[in-house]
């Protein structure tokens, strides 16, 4: 019986036959990257193989690296094994991967979600016989709202605190629901963003991504400004810099009752870049996959679920961080 196609080891997801380690948290010889969160490309390893989208943001977070770009669906053959990438709607640039060897076919899906945000290249199913998925929110509670409605109530709040005279301030992550929100909510007012923000987004629109055009946030600030910061930026006190202001995070768990509160922020606003409990479900199913391994979430009450439905599923351990309040990426 030949060795599985991909298993763990000590610096992440190794295939052996190909030579290469998938969004490694170790240095390693080569990187074969999903996406560009700090969680899933670190610093060190000796090349990288990644989307155009994702190269770009290594480079602006990482500097001089040696990055191969794949476009997508465009086959790389890496020692005995084919892989190439697939959109995973997470972030501009993210990716499935794909990874064939005689006839047997693994997807890793890095980080996902199914809804197109407008801005990300949307979510695309891939066949393949085993599916390594991640399950940040794969609980029947996270539900998300439809975007236009959640961007809408945005509005609404950044609208009351302009009347109010107090400063908006809303917590997302600086690379991928930062610009995502930049987009939508383009033509409300002026949008000024934190310098993480706007490094991340002056690469992606230097890469070819439409990303709007924002404002310094730094005082004075236009009046009606809205500020987009990391939410790391919240918690230690930043948003102080601008006089009265108003904080709000967006993210999945905003779907909790009582986690904003908890954290400080006057806001919720649930937005998240992964996919939520039926879009986990439907993206599974679609692969049409018999096996499925599952990263960072509640990966043991998820895998139980799914085998009730039929499916092999377990666990696979990870370092990977998934969504949280906290930034976890640049």
């Amino acid at each position: 019986m030949r060795a599985p196609l991909l298993s763990p080891d000590a610096a992440g997801l190794a295939c052996p036959e190909g030579g290469f380690h998938v969004d490694p948290w170790r240095p390693v010889p080569r990187a074969v990257i999903t996406h560009a969160h700090a969680d899933h490309a670190r610093g060190g390893s000796d090349a990288y193989l990644c989307t155009p989208g994702t190269a770009a943001m290594l480079r602006q977070r990482l500097g001089t690296v040696q990055v191969q770009e794949a476009g997508w669906g465009e086959p790389v053959a890496l020692g005995a094994v084919t892989v190439s990438f697939h959109p995973a709607g997470h972030v501009p640039g993210s990716a499935q991967l794909r990874v064939a060897r005689a006839g047997e076919v693994w997807v890793v899906s890095g980080d996902y979600k199914t809804a197109p945000d407008g801005l990300s290249e949307a979510f695309e199913p891939v066949a393949c016989d085993t599916f390594v998925s991640e399950c940040t929110f794969g609980l029947p509670v996270f539900r998300w709202p439809d975007q236009g409605a959640e961007l809408a109530r945005i509005r609404d709040w950044w609208a009351g605190c302009a009347a109010a005279g107090v400063v908006p301030v809303l917590g997302a992550y600086s690379l991928g629901k930062a610009q995502r929100l930049i987009a939508g909510l383009a033509g409300a007012g002026p949008i000024a963003a934190h310098p993480a923000v706007e490094g991340a987004s002056a690469a992606l629109r230097a890469a070819g991504y439409p990303v709007p055009d924002t404002l310094p946030a730094a005082p004075p600030l236009p009046p009606g400004a809205l500020v987009i910061a990391p939410p790391a930026a919240l918690a230690g006190g930043w948003a102080g810099r601008f006089g009265p202001a108003s904080t709000a995070f967006a993210s999945g768990w905003m779907a909790i009752r009582g986690l904003r509160r908890r954290r400080g922020a006057e806001r919720g606003f649930v937005l998240s870049d992964h996919a939520d409990w039926p879009g986990l479900n439907a993206a599974i199913r679609a692969t049409g996959a018999a096996r499925v391994l599952l990263t960072h979430g509640t990966t043991a009450a998820f895998a139980r679920y799914l085998a009730e439905g039929g499916l092999e599923a377990g666990a696979l351990a990870t370092a990977y961080a998934g969504e949280s309040l906290d930034e976890a990426g640049a």
